[in-house]
C-alpha cells in the first residue's frame, strides 16, 4: 500500500508536470524568435520567426533597438535579414505577449581559432583526437559566452554540445552517413578477402612486376590514375590492395599514403567524367550567369584545364620523384626506417597486434588472385555503372548533337555518387563472401566474424571523420570562411594578380575547413563575378578577360585541392591515412613539404607567369624541370 505521505508528494509532482506542460503549451501558442547558432559581427543574421499557428490573425511584430522591422516571408515563415555590429536587443510582440532577446554578436576574427588551434595541436602534439576535440571545445565556448553566461558555464554547456549539437548533426547527414558505411564495407571486403587468400594472391601477382621500391611505387601510382571517376573509391581500393605490396618492399606507410592522396583528388578534379564534375559545372555556371557570359559551364570547365597547375604538376611530380628514386624532408626519415624496420613490424604499424592475428592468412588457404580482384574489380566497375545509373537522362543521351564524352559527364556528374559506392561495395562484399564461403576456405560464421573484424578496423577513422565533419560544421556556422575571404579580397590589386590571389585563398580556406568542394562553394560565387568586374573597371576587353576568368576558375580547384592535401582535418587525407593504416598525423607532416614545394612552384611558375600572358606550355616546362632540379639537388638517394 502507498502511504498517504507518498501519495501527497505523488499527486504534487504530477500537479506540477501538469502545470509546466499547460505552460509550455501556453508558450508555444505564441511566436518566438530563432537565431542563427552563431550571430557574427558584421555577417549578415537571418532572425526567423517561429509562428506554431499559421493561421494566427494578428501578425507579429519585430522590433530591433526599439525600431519596427517589416518582416518578410518565405516557405519556412516569417523571418528578417539583419547585420549585427553590438548589442542589440530583440523583441517580438504578438497580441499580449512579448518576448526580448539581448544579441551581442561574436566578433568576426574569432572565427579562425577553432580550425587554426586544432591544426596547430595536431602538428604539434600529434594526437588528432583532443586536438579536433579541443578546436570543437573553443569555438562552442566561444558561442556560449556571448550569449551571457559565465565562462566556466560555457565551457561546460560547450562540451554538450560537441556531442549534442554538433556530432549528431554531422553523423545524420546522409552524405557522411554514406561515406562511414562506404568505409565500412570496404574494410569488411578488405578483411574478407586477406582471410580467404586473395589479398596475398594478388601480392605474389605484383611482386613480378614490383621486384623493387621503384617498381612498386610505380604501380601504386598506375593504379590510382586508373580509377579517376572518384577519390573516395580511389583511394580505399588502391590504399587497401597495395599496402601488403608496398610493406614486402619496405615502403613506408607514409609514403603509399602519398602516393594515394596524391592521385586520388587530383586526378578526379580534371578529368572529364568524375564524381567531382557535377559539382564543379554547378559553381561555375552560378558565376557566370551573374556575369552574363555566353558559355556553358562545361566548355569554361574545358577551357580552365590547362591553367590546372597545382593537380597537373602533382601527377608530374610523383612519377619523377618514384624514378629518381629520391626523397626529403620528413619522407626522407619515414623511409630510412621503413627499410631498417623488419617486415612485421611495417605490418604492425597502425593496426593493433590483434587486428593483425585476425588478418593472418590460415596455412592451409592457396592464395588465388581472383579471390580479390573480382570482388574489388565489382566495386570500380560498380560504381561507374552506379553513377551512370543514377545520373541517367534520356533527352541527354537522345541528344544527337552531344559527343559521347560530354553525355557521360553530363550523366556523372548529375549522379548520386553515394548510392553508387555503398550499392558497389556491398555487391563487392557480397562477392567475398560468396568467392569464401564456396571454395570452403571459411565457413559462413567464420566468414561474417571476419567481415565484423574489418568493420572494427574502421572505428579509428571514422571517429576522426566525425569530429573532422563536427569542426566544419562549427566553421560554417562562425563564418570562418567569411572571415578569411573580407582579408584577402579587401587588397586593392591589379586583375593580373587575381588568379593568383585566388588560388592563394582557396588554398587557406580549404586548410582551414578542411573541404575542397565546400571551399569551391564558397569562393566560385565570389571570386568568378569579382574577377570579371575588376577587369572592366581596369579597362579590358572580353577577349583580355577570359584568360583571367578561365586561371581563376581552375585556381579555385587547384587551391581547394592543395589546401585538401595539406589540412589534417581533411576528410580525403584522413581516407588515406585509413587505407594505407598509416599514423595520420605521420602522413599529414610527411605530405605537406612535397604538396608546399609542388604549390609554390605552381603558383610562381605557373599561375603568376601566365596571368601575364606567358604560354601555358612554357610554364609546365620550366616548372617541371624545376621540380626535377629540385629532387636531383635536395633530395636524397633511399
Amino acid at each position: 500500500m502507498i502511504s498517504k505521505r507518498c501519495a501527497f508528494h505523488l499527486s504534487l509532482l504530477l500537479f506540477l508536470l501538469l502545470s509546466l506542460t499547460h505552460s509550455a503549451s501556453a508558450n508555444n501558442q505564441h511566436s518566438h524568435i530563432e537565431l542563427p547558432p552563431a550571430v557574427m559581427k558584421g555577417v549578415s543574421s537571418t532572425i526567423r520567426i517561429i509562428d506554431p499557428d499559421a493561421s494566427e490573425i494578428t501578425q507579429p511584430q519585430l522590433l530591433i533597438n526599439g525600431v519596427r522591422r517589416e518582416l518578410r516571408s518565405d516557405e519556412q515563415g516569417l523571418y528578417f535579414e539583419y547585420t549585427f555590429n553590438e548589442a542589440t536587443e530583440i523583441q517580438l510582440i504578438q497580441q499580449n505577449h512579448v518576448e526580448k532577446r539581448g544579441v551581442t554578436p561574436i566578433p568576426l576574427w574569432l572565427s579562425i581559432l577553432p580550425p587554426l588551434i586544432a591544426i596547430l595541436m595536431a602538428l604539434i602534439t600529434k594526437e588528432v583526437f583532443s586536438s579536433l576535440f579541443i578546436g570543437l571545445l573553443i569555438g562552442t565556448s566561444i558561442i556560449y559566452k556571448y550569449s551571457g553566461i559565465g565562462l566556466f558555464v560555457a565551457l561546460f554547456k560547450g562540451a554538450f554540445a560537441i556531442i549534442d549539437t554538433y556530432l549528431m548533426q554531422a553523423l545524420l547527414s546522409h552524405e557522411h552517413l554514406s561515406i562511414i558505411i562506404f568505409s565500412m564495407l570496404i574494410g569488411g571486403m578488405v578483411t574478407l578477402i586477406s582471410l580467404n587468400g586473395g589479398m596475398k594472391g594478388i601480392v605474389n601477382i605484383l611482386s613480378k612486376y614490383a621486384r623493387n621500391r621503384r617498381s612498386g611505387q610505380m604501380i601504386t601510382y598506375l593504379m590510382g590514375l586508373l580509377i579517376f571517376f572518384d577519390d573516395y573509391a580511389n583511394t580505399l581500393v588502391v590504399g587497401n590492395t597495395m599496402r601488403p605490396v608496398t610493406d614486402k618492399l619496405k615502403i613506408s606507410r607514409e609514403k603509399l599514403a602519398y602516393l594515394v592522396d596524391s592521385t586520388s583528388a587530383p586526378i578526379a578534379a580534371i578529368a572529364f567524367i568524375t564524381t567531382w564534375i557535377g559539382a564543379e559545372l554547378s559553381y561555375i555556371q552560378q558565376g557566370i550567369s551573374e556575369v552574363g557570359l555566353e558559355s556553358s559551364a562545361y566548355s569554361v570547365f574545358l577551357y580552365s584545364l590547362k591553367y590546372s597547375f597545382y593537380p597537373i604538376l602533382t601527377l608530374l611530380f610523383v612519377p619523377i620523384l618514384i624514378w629518381q628514386k629520391r626523397d626529403f624532408g620528413p619522407m626522407l626519415n619515414a623511409e630510412k626506417q621503413a627499410i631498417q624496420t623488419q617486415l612485421d613490424d611495417i605490418k604492425k604499424k597502425g593496426r593493433s597486434p590483434q587486428i593483425m592475428k585476425e588478418l593472418e592468412v590460415a596455412e592451409d588457404v592457396t592464395p588465388r588472385w581472383f579471390n580479390a580482384v573480382i570482388p574489388v574489380l565489382i566495386v570500380v566497375l560498380g560504381t561507374l555503372a552506379g553513377l551512370i545509373y543514377t545520373g541517367w537522362d534520356v533527352s541527354i543521351w537522345g541528344d544527337q548533337s552531344l559527343s559521347l564524352t560530354t553525355k557521360l559527364s553530363k550523366t556523372i556528374g548529375d549522379s548520386d555518387v553515394f548510392n553508387a559506392l555503398i550499392w558497389s561495395s556491398l555487391a563487392g562484399v557480397f562477392a567475398a563472401l560468396v568467392l569464401t564461403t564456396s571454395q570452403k576456405i571459411l565457413n559462413l560464421k567464420e566468414s561474417i566474424e571476419g567481415l565484423i573484424n574489418g568493420f572494427k578496423t574502421m572505428f579509428h577513422a571514422i571517429l576522426i571523420l566525425a569530429l573532422a565533419w563536427s569542426l566544419a560544421l562549427l566553421t560554417d556556422h562562425l563564418h570562418t570562411a567569411k572571415f578569411i575571404t573580407g582579408i584577402l579580397t579587401a587588397i586593392n590589386i591589379s586583375p593580373e594578380f587575381i588568379p593568383a590571389l585566388t588560388f592563394v585563398f582557396a588554398a587557406a580556406i580549404a586548410f582551414s575547413t578542411g573541404s575542397s568542394w565546400g571551399t569551391m562553394a564558397i569562393i566560385y560565387p565570389l571570386i568568378l563575378p569579382a574577377i570579371w568586374k575588376i577587369g572592366l573597371e581596369a579597362g579590358m576587353d572580353t577577349d583580355e578577360i577570359l584568360p583571367l576568368f578561365y586561371n581563376a576558375v581552375s585556381c579555385v580547384l587547384a587551391g581547394s585541392v592543395l589546401g585538401d592535401h595539406c589540412s589534417p582535418i581533411s576528410d580525403t587525407t584522413i581516407l588515406s591515412s585509413l587505407a594505407c593504416s598509416c599514423h595520420h598525423i605521420y602522413h599529414v607532416r610527411t605530405q605537406m613539404p612535397y604538396a608546399l614545394l609542388v604549390g609554390a612552384i605552381a603558383l610562381l611558375v605557373g599561375t603568376l607567369p601566365s596571368a601575364f600572358g606567358v604560354p601555358v606550355l612554357v610554364s609546365y616546362l620550366m616548372a617541371g624541370g624545376i621540380l626535377f632540379g629540385f629532387i636531383r639537388l635536395k633530395g636524397k638517394v633511399v
